[in-house]
């Protein structure tokens, strides 16, 4: 078995894996608030304690573990972007007495995830040039904004963590303009494109309008995102037509990850395509097919028609870095020494 994490700034996901005919298939997974917790360690424990419904894994039987997280692993540790949490595999391997433990980039796993998808999980946004290979780019907003580079090497695509949603925000008309200098003063200083394309941009972007825009707010809608996840409430308000703030919130929103997506394009040379991941996109599908979104990303001057040709798609299945986490797993451990479950599952 393999053990996949994809922890969040919100909630951490476990799963455990086996293999059938060389893909990988779920033997149980379940979602923790990350904060009611004190450690990472102590949510694996209790998920693999097991409950009324699960028995308790044997641990011996777990081959490997991988757990995708955000922010920048460096020698197999890292402080965690979202939580106060510090890991290090080598101290997870001890403690949760599993012989292989890797860490590695959110978005890292769910560059490792993609192919590991069905066809039916991923949404065409743009179709562009769909027979092209070369390199891709991945980009999700979720709690944050990450990024990552799959880099084309002619057999396969290899993913590149990066850093990229926390570079400077970029404003592009005099709207964006006012609103980096209404976030420059809320935020103290320098604002980066994490502060307005993500969960928190969101509300960011909510607040500007309502503050500076002086866009109308009524009680109704103050009464929802008090007793409701606020994101949630505008995203749904937007999409139905029921609070013109809310949709004015979502169309800067939209514009602002086209604008981004369409540079981390240009950056990778994202010929491959642009894949959009995190929790935002799938929920809002509407809002991304609104026209905002591509508008921004195809606005690149002299640029435009190599962007016309990258396809855009949206992964619709919130266990893409899961599946990343465990096919990553699975293949170091088998570089280390250890027989492959992928291979060994496959009939001759």
């Amino acid at each position: 078995m393999i053990l996949a994490g994809d922890v969040g700034g919100t909630k951490v996901h476990l799963a455990l894996y086996d293999f059938a005919e060389g893909n990988l298939h779920a033997i149980r997974d379940e979602k923790f608030p990350a904060h009611q917790f004190g450690s990472l360690d102590e949510i694996v424990n209790k998920f693999l304690s097991g409950n009324e419904q699960f028995p308790a894994a044997k641990r011996e039987e777990i081959l490997a573990a991988c757990f995708g997280c955000p922010g920048p692993v460096r020698d197999g540790r890292l402080k965690l972007t979202n939580l106060p949490w510090v890991l290090d595999a080598r101290d997870l391997s001890k403690s949760l007495s599993i012989k292989h433990v890797f860490l590695i980039n959110d978005l890292e796993a769910n560059g490792y995830g993609i192919p590991e998808l069905a066809a039916d999980k991923i949404f065409t946004l743009h179709e562009g040039d769909a027979n092209a290979v070369g390199h891709r780019g991945l980009i999700a907003a979720g709690t944050g904004l990450g990024q990552a580079l799959l880099i084309w090497d002619g057999k396969r695509h290899n993913p590149i963590p990066s850093e990229g949603g926390h570079c400077d925000f970029a404003a592009r008309s005099n709207r964006e303009i006012a609103m980096l200098e209404y976030l420059r003063g809320t935020l103290k200083g320098r604002v980066s494109f994490e502060r307005v394309v993500s969960g928190l941009g969101i509300k960011n972007v909510y607040r500007f309008l309502r503050e500076v825009e002086k866009l109308d707010e009524p009680k109704w809608l103050c009464d929802r995102m008090a007793g409701e996840d606020p994101n949630a409430v505008i995203g749904e308000c937007a999409e139905d037509g029921s609070s013109s703030i809310c949709f004015e919130t979502m169309k800067l929103f939209a514009s602002a990850y086209g604008a981004e997506a369409g540079n981390l394009a240009l950056k990778v040379l994202a010929t491959g395509g642009i894949y959009l991941g995190g929790g935002i996109a799938p929920k809002r599908l509407k809002t991304m097919q609104n026209g905002f979104f591509m508008q921004a990303f195809l606005d690149k001057g002299r640029m435009s028609p190599l962007l016309q040709s990258i396809p855009v798609r949206i992964i619709l299945d919130d266990s893409c870095a899961l599946l990343g986490a465990a096919a990553y797993g699975e293949a170091r451990a088998a570089e280390m020494g250890d027989v492959s479950e992928r291979a060994a599952s496959v009939k001759s």
